[in-house]
């Protein structure tokens, strides 16, 4: 009998039965729901004043302790808040596909595709691949692996895998995406006809582009690839390049881009995209599905798709979420062999001279990904902090309805003067139930969604 377990499984019935029978139970859920269910609250202390900025009468004010969201993006940490940054995410996404958000409708009809550059071999690993049937094919190894089997991803030979090249790939896909960029330019301009110089004054290239942590530990980018006139969406795109063209010259830019790093022995490591490039062109209907009919992709559902992104982890095991301040704490994690020596090998990268701005030790916990999981091209579309002020602005106006005052936001100043006093739930019981109300407003998201999708398709 494991009484460890037994003990720790009672204290949890306590702190649940407690927490329930408890007099502030009531007005701790409202104050957790306030926050959708957050996994990890920031607990705060002090105040928050409203005034009226013509007068500077105190229109309400608030004093004690609240609850704020950690908004964390990643699902394994908090789903409440990775859910808000998803929601962001797609609304950032979508509107420089479809317009919306300060982006003019007419973005619709740019050119636009939906790019994936994958990372290159480095070395064979265990997979799962099916037929058009569903069979599972072997793996190499000679197995057939079930979907969630940890070997997914892991090498079939650790000891010759090269760990060394894939960590240093890892920490310059940045540069190598930038260099993609600046190539993409040139060809475009050459498609024009123009000097690159001069590309600015004839065109510009819009785009936003996730990061996704595949099984094997490597980051693919997914992005959405847009051709405007020189002033953005606001201006309609030469009329020299096509799709097809666009399609071309950014097949022929993942190939031509590649930069050369030391290894630790000296010898010269050439980095370079992936032989797997995928070049989709995006629709503007607002079909249900990914694909339509003609294997086109619907922006609705790609700007989902590629949301989700954002909000997940390094791989199949999400232990390593926060930095590693000791190579020793990888005992207690739940990582796979593989996982732990793509960290093994930044963290020792990381005591190398040569490597020192890469600040690989700092990056270990990530498998030497060093960059933002979305980034954009400036004229995109808008960006999160206008998205979050808006709702801030907007849940302000709430706020001064429920007080029954002519004020808008406009006319008022907030003051806070917020402390923090410390972050998470008390005990596992307060963190259950508080992902119980995250997964219920989940849920009831979802529906909504199925019902508006559902009365589109009958309307």
């Amino acid at each position: 009998m494991n009484t460890a377990a037994t003990t720790t499984s009672d204290q949890h019935d306590h702190d649940l039965s407690h927490l329930l029978r408890s007099d502030g139970f009531q007005t701790w859920r409202r104050e957790v729901t306030a926050i959708g269910g957050c996994a990890a609250p920031i607990h705060l202390t002090g105040s928050s004043r409203i005034y009226d900025r013509a007068t500077g009468t105190v229109l309400a004010e608030r004093e004690g302790e609240i609850l704020a969201p950690c908004g964390n993006r990643r699902a394994s940490v908090c789903p409440a808040c990775s859910d808000r940054y998803a929601s962001d995410a797609y609304h950032l996404i979508r509107s420089g596909m479809a317009g919306g958000k300060g982006v003019p409708d007419t973005a619709a009809v740019h050119p636009r595709l939906f790019v994936t550059l994958t990372a290159p071999s480095f070395g064979p690993v265990h997979t799962r691949r099916v037929t058009a049937r569903g069979l599972v094919i072997p793996c190499r190894c000679g197995d057939k692996h079930h979907r969630d089997d940890p070997r997914v991803g892991c090498a079939l030979d650790p000891d010759t895998h090269d760990y060394i090249g894939a960590v240093l790939w890892q920490a310059h896909s940045g540069v190598l995406w930038n260099r993609f960029a600046i190539r993409l330019r040139r060809l475009v301009a050459q498609v024009l006809g123009v000097r690159v110089r001069e590309f600015r004054d004839h065109a510009r290239l819009s785009y936003a582009k996730v990061a996704e942590y595949q099984r094997r530990g490597l980051v693919h980018f997914h992005a959405v690839v847009r051709l405007d006139g020189p002033e953005g969406p606001w201006t309609a795109p030469p009329a020299g390049i096509t799709a097809d063209a666009l399609h071309s010259a950014i097949r022929d830019a993942a190939h031509d881009v590649s930069l050369t790093v030391g290894r630790p022995d000296g010898t010269p490591q050439a980095l370079g995209w992936g032989t797997q490039v995928d070049i989709r062109p995006i629709t503007s209907t607002t079909a249900a599905a990914l694909e339509n009919e003609d294997g086109e992709i619907t922006d609705s559902a790609l700007a989902a798709y590629v949301a989700k992104y954002a909000t997940k982890g390094t791989g199949k095991s999400e232990a390593t979420d926060r930095p590693i301040r000791d190579i020793a704490h990888l005992d207690h994690l739940d990582i796979t062999p593989h996982h732990r020596r793509l960290i093994e090998t930044a963290w020792e990268l990381g005591s190398h001279k040569q490597y020192e701005d890469l600040n690989l030790r700092r990056w270990a916990h990530m498998l030497g990904f060093r960059g933002h999981f979305l980034t954009k091209s400036r004229a995109y579309s808008t960006t999160f902090g206008a998205i979050r002020g808006n709702r801030r602005t907007y849940r302000l106006g709430e706020t001064l309805a429920a007080l029954d005052t002519p004020a808008e936001p406009g006319s008022v100043l907030v003051v806070n003067d917020w402390t923090v006093v410390h972050i998470g739930h008390r005990n596992d019981a307060e963190r259950e139930i508080a992902l119980g109300i995250a997964e219920r407003r989940r849920e009831q998201r979802q529906t909504r969604n199925t019902d508006r999708t559902h009365l589109g398709r009958t309307s």
